[in-house]
């Protein structure tokens, strides 16, 4: 009998696996029906997985901890959250309005951001400090994901944002300028995973496994040089707000060792030790944050890899 799984992700090309498992029926040979939904931000995304509307989440390592520790962006919510699997390093883009040339001309600016206690928040806030800029010299702005917070920008709303691709390159491509990127502050950073309820997990193992297993498939399918051009023609199928001209510059981020999909789903160590850190340095006083295993539970993983 084929199961339904409900996942709500983040806008964004490193949904490319997903798109390619549905599309070439991996996820069917596993006999579950998987469908896939767009979050407008983290909160909705922690609230509709608290509500048990969704089993599987794409999101932000960053937002795994923040609700597990309490210091999730809505107060009190708390989704549940658990990594089943990595799934990207990530690179986060500084984009500004074409004026703006230093980090030092967003001071007295107004910034777009997610929510305003994220990791993303947090990169931003790094970024601008190692430059001088203090976190109090800027206003930051609850907008939501990336598609908001980018037409945010482009309206003059904002005079900048934290992207992700597609939209970095769509920004660009554009005439807006990329002011800096996470991959020039940090060896790793572990931005995307795979989380799920940890009390869908205790009851629903196997079934995690066989999307585990078909999700795989769809990432060593994106993942084959020998189907750039087809993973190319999906995402621009998928994601039609990528200009075609963006296209090349957003598979190459998308697959890079450095900011892309991670093969085999693993996690990056040293990439959530820095979320942590981060999180440590400017998130709750006097909270440390040392060990990324708590968050985990990779179980599934392993047997998805040992059965394909």
């Amino acid at each position: 009998m084929t199961m339904p799984i409900r996942v709500i992700a983040f806008p964004g090309a490193p949904n490319l696996p997903t798109f390619a498992a549905i599309t070439h029926g991996f996820f069917a040979a596993e006999d579950l029906a998987v469908d896939i939904a767009i979050t407008p931000s983290s909160v909705f995304q922690a609230e509709k997985m608290s509500d048990g509307a969704f089993e599987i989440a794409f999101t932000a390592f960053d937002n795994v901890v923040a609700y597990s520790e309490g210091q999730g962006a809505k107060p009190g919510l708390n989704p549940d959250y658990c990594v089943i699997a990595g799934a990207t390093q990530l690179e986060l883009g500084l984009i500004v309005a074409p004026e703006i040339e230093t980090h030092t001309q967003l001071a007295g600016k107004s910034i777009a951001l997610d929510a305003l206690a994220t990791g993303f928040a947090f990169v931003l806030i790094d970024m601008l400090s190692r430059h001088g800029v203090a976190p109090g010299a800027y206003s930051i702005a609850p907008v939501g994901a990336t598609p908001a917070r980018w037409a945010s920008v482009k309206s003059g709303e904002h005079a900048a944002t934290i992207t992700i691709e597609p939209f970095t390159s769509i920004a660009v491509k554009s005439g807006y300028r990329l002011l800096d990127v996470s991959t020039n502050l940090y060896p790793a950073y572990q931005g995307g995973i795979i989380a799920a309820r940890r009390g869908w997990l205790a009851e629903h193992a196997e079934t995690a496994t066989r999307f585990l297993r078909g999700y795989l498939r769809g990432l060593a399918w994106t993942l084959d040089p020998a189907n750039r051009d087809a993973a190319e023609a999906l995402l621009l199928e998928r994601m039609p707000e990528i200009q075609p001209m963006a296209a090349k510059a957003v598979m190459k981020s998308l697959l890079s060792e450095r900011s892309g999909l991670t093969p085999n789903a693993e996690i990056v160590p040293a990439g959530m030790d820095q979320v942590l850190a981060l999180r440590s340095k400017f998130g709750a006083a006097g909270i440390t944050l040392a060990d990324h295993t708590k968050y985990l539970e990779l179980a599934s993983l392993a047997r998805a890899i040992e059965t394909l």
